[in-house]
């Protein structure tokens, strides 16, 4: 039988298990997450694990084997909870089971456009010390991490990996150019500075190629700073990608106004 997230897809979809379902109310409904969710780009729900438990006190957690500080999370109630949402783990389940954890693999852009393009997605949160590794064994399709640091639990993981595929869902962001003109697209690189009005600021000027309308004197030295960025932040990622990344970053389009006019911002 099939579950009840196994349906055709036609939006981003996520489904969230976790013990603390009411932290993700403010965050889902508020921003492009919430004005996603609310134009029909992304349908995300959340759901108590609790609601599975069958004990009398509801608890999801038990001491671990061979000692040790805190507690674990119990197969029972896991598993059937995410069988429920989800279906058995093998070839015919039609939804990604991601379960958050600094021991998963590390969260980068090409992942997140990935899953985008993906099946539906079923987050879950651990608490405490961890889930027992039969849930993993049993349950779990892939293991992220955001970063290596420790958290308290997997729910910020999620709204970190939920705010980086909602923002890829077409028609969410008002310019679908920022997506391609950020940090890590079009190359491994970082995104260079960015500037507004005032022209000056506290004796801070703006550059003045940025003011001069010379779109493609614009994009060159955007495209430098970028690299002289990445070089002096991050220079793993130039010599994890070569000179790839310092040759396929791409090039930022013209703003232009509503009016379809070029608008230097001057």
């Amino acid at each position: 039988m099939a579950s009840r997230l196994e349906r055709e897809r036609k939006m981003l979809e996520i489904d969230i298990l976790t013990i603390f379902p009411e932290i993700f109310g403010p965050f889902l409904d508020t921003a492009f997450v919430g004005i996603a969710r609310r134009d029909g780009a992304a349908a995300i729900r959340t759901h108590d694990l609790r609601e599975w438990t069958s004990n009398r006190h509801r608890s999801v957690d038990d001491n671990p084997y061979g000692g040790g500080p805190g507690m674990v999370m119990t197969p029972d109630p896991l598993v059937p909870a995410i069988e429920a949402l989800a279906g058995e783990k093998g070839p015919d389940r039609k939804v990604r089971v991601i379960h958050l954890s600094p021991q998963g693999r590390p969260l980068d852009q090409e992942r997140l456009s990935a899953l985008a393009e993906g099946p539906p997605i079923l987050l879950v949160c651990g608490r405490y010390e961890g889930i027992d590794q039969r849930v993993v064994d049993l349950a779990i399709d892939e293991e992220i991490s955001i970063g290596d640091y420790v958290l308290s639990g997997g729910e910020i993981p999620s709204m970190v990996l939920i705010e980086g595929l909602v923002r890829l869902m077409p028609g969410v962001l008002g310019n679908p150019d920022s997506i391609e003109t950020e940090s890590f697209r079009g190359g491994a690189v970082l995104e260079g500075p960015q500037y507004t009005r005032p022209p000056i600021y506290r004796g801070l000027s703006v550059p003045e190629i940025l003011r001069s309308g010379d779109h493609a004197a614009i994009d060159d030295w955007r495209r430098k700073q970028a690299l002289e960025r990445t070089r002096d932040r991050r220079p793993d990622l130039i010599e994890t990608q070569g000179r790839d990344a310092e040759s396929t970053h791409g090039t930022e389009k013209s703003r232009l106004d509503p009016d379809g006019q070029d608008d230097p911002l001057e």
